[in-house]
């Protein structure tokens, strides 16, 4: 008995980790298998641009891409394009250079956060050390700034207003919070810099590169930036994960490093005893580790955290935010399109749930 081939677009949701209700009906399935073409090129792309003729530099740069990844960015690229003239070459490479810089800002955000794995691997620091860490990624960004150039002033200026957002973000977000900010909304906006910023640049450069009508920019850049915010809330609740294969990492790595997350600052709005004590005790686990004391002093606080309601709260904010996103996409042409960045969005929501 012969197997089946794969329906259109099956391998697109298999990759991304969504069911294969984002891409439902036969137009729907046509455009996943546009951006499945799309997605090959972007690959190619990606493979050829993070070589570099040093050794050292060329084993560093390929290190987090042949370790994988999602490749959501360019997928919401490429799913925007399809509201003009799809794949373009434009749309590629400006695909690809986002994608680098994303994968340039693992390099930088690793060695920031201390985290000791990712995409399942031992981080680039902990293989190279942080000096070889850190200049990788500017070898990304560069080369992301050379495939972007390729396409004019307005590709240029698209990337350099992100790369400014990606660092102030990750600058708010190693300052801190000062007196008189709200904590909470001091993180939205830094989530929405670090994550929301780039995911934006995806989604509204799809629409740009692809001929697509001016007027569906604004509500793509929206859609982008919101879902980014929300991705980026659930994956506080997923660091939470006492899975470390539903992560790629240590289980609470950013809070054991310090970097608070939205369950914890909600923990710090609560006004009841035992929330109290358990923000002490991670405040206390925080501090020991930074003294060199094992991470693992925090597992029972982390567990305990995971376990009490401000982590539910964090759930039901991100699931707010996606539907904020699904609300920007009402200027948009009903179509498959629309329909695909609609279950998009609600398949994201329910990563957690």
């Amino acid at each position: 008995m012969t197997s089946s081939p794969a329906a259109p677009g099956s391998r697109l949701a298999s990759r991304l980790g969504f069911s294969d209700r984002v891409f439902v009906g036969p137009a729907a399935r046509r455009v996943a298998r546009e951006i499945e073409e799309g997605l090959e090129r972007v690959e190619t792309g990606l493979a050829d641009e993070v070589r570099v003729a040093d050794p050292l530099a060329d084993a560093a740069s390929r290190y987090l891409y042949e370790a994988g990844g999602k490749r959501i960015r360019p997928v919401l690229t490429l799913l925007a394009a399809q509201l003009g003239d799809g794949n373009t070459d434009a749309v590629i490479d400006v695909a690809t250079a986002l994608e680098m810089t994303h994968l340039g800002s693992l390099y930088h955000d690793d060695v920031m956060d201390g985290a000791d794995r990712r995409r399942g691997v031992p981080a680039a620091h902990a293989v190279w050390g942080n000096s070889i860490a850190i200049l990788t990624g500017d070898i990304l960004f560069s080369r992301a700034s050379q495939l972007m150039a390729r396409h004019g002033e307005r590709a240029i200026r698209l990337q350099a207003d992100t790369f400014e957002r990606l660092v102030l973000g990750q600058m708010h977000e190693t300052i801190g919070a000062q007196p008189d900010d709200d904590p909470i909304g001091f993180y939205i906006q830094v989530l929405a810099d670090k994550t929301g910023s780039l995911i934006a640049a995806a989604t509204q450069s799809g629409v740009i590169f692809s001929n697509a009508p001016t007027a569906l920019e604004e509500p793509m850049r929206i859609y982008g930036e919101k879902i980014g915010v929300a991705f980026q809330l659930l994956d506080d609740v997923i660091d939470l994960s006492a899975k470390p294969e539903d992560t790629g990492k240590v289980p609470g790595t950013d809070l054991r490093a310090g970097v608070p997350t939205m369950p914890y600052l909600l923990l710090k709005a609560e006004r009841d005893a035992a929330s109290g004590v358990l923000a002490q005790r991670i405040d206390d686990g925080v501090t020991r580790i930074a003294a060199g004391d094992d991470p693992a002093i925090l597992d029972a606080a982390l567990a305990d955290l995971r376990d009490h309601v401000v982590t539910q709260k964090t759930l039901e904010l991100a699931h707010t935010w996606t539907g904020d996103a699904v609300t920007a996409l009402e200027p948009l042409p009903r179509g498959a399109v629309r329909d695909a960045l609609t279950r998009f969005a609600e398949t994201l929501a329910e990563r957690s749930s």
